[in-house]
């Protein structure tokens, strides 16, 4: 029943959406060096140490990159991709996953530099109090991103407009990489699924008919 998928595929989102956060955001604390002392850092190394701490054994960090984080925020993403196709009737093979993991993994990276950027932003103009546990971990984290773009605007006094430019530049990274990486992946399982239906001696077709 399509009720059923539906209410299947909401649960898939937002499910595996949340896991997926969570391992990725650890991994970007990391890597910026946050405080392991936060409040919020001590919350995310709890939820996800179980997973990533026998992972460790087998995937070492590389630098400041954790590589278990990294694979458990993909493998997450696949899984999640995986279920939704095969709630919408297709069963994807492994390289379509793969394909729709990555895409899934940079598309989520980038709405959660979307996120803190945006949030950055407007706690600036509000003024938020300093001893809140997300004011440092979220200019930690947004850093990165504008500190580059700042380096190459002139000085126009208090006025910063890297956040609106790395905003810009993140929805077009989500049109012109991800969309496509998207429509690959989509038409990869496509193709698989046709495979599986195909009559012997019959050739498959390389384009989805929609």
């Amino acid at each position: 029943m399509p009720y059923f998928a539906n209410a299947g595929s909401i649960l898939v989102h937002v499910i595996f959406g949340i896991a997926a956060w969570i391992f990725a955001l650890r991994v970007l604390l990391q890597w910026v060096g946050a405080n392991f002392n936060n409040p919020i850092c001590q919350a995310l190394y709890k939820l996800t140490n179980p997973v990533l701490m026998p992972l460790r054994r087998v995937l070492k960090p590389w630098k400041r990159i954790d590589l278990a984080g990294a694979l458990a925020t993909f493998l997450i993403l696949c899984l999640k991709v995986w279920l939704l196709l095969a709630l919408s009737g297709i069963s994807a093979g492994l390289r379509a996953t793969i394909v729709l993991g990555f895409a899934e993994t940079i598309a989520m990276l980038l709405t959660m530099y979307l996120v803190f950027i945006l949030v950055r932003s407007i706690l600036s103009w509000i003024g938020p109090s300093p001893r809140h546990p997300a004011v440092p971990l979220l200019i930690q984290l947004t850093e990165p991103v504008l500190r580059p773009i700042r380096s190459l605007l002139p000085n126009l006094g208090g006025l910063d407009l890297s956040p609106m430019i790395a905003m810009v530049a993140i929805l077009l990274a989500q049109a012109l990489v991800v969309a496509p990486l998207m429509d690959w992946g989509t038409l990869l399982a496509r193709t698989d699924a046709a495979a599986q239906f195909a009559i012997p001696g019959q050739s498959i077709p390389t384009q989805p008919s929609f």
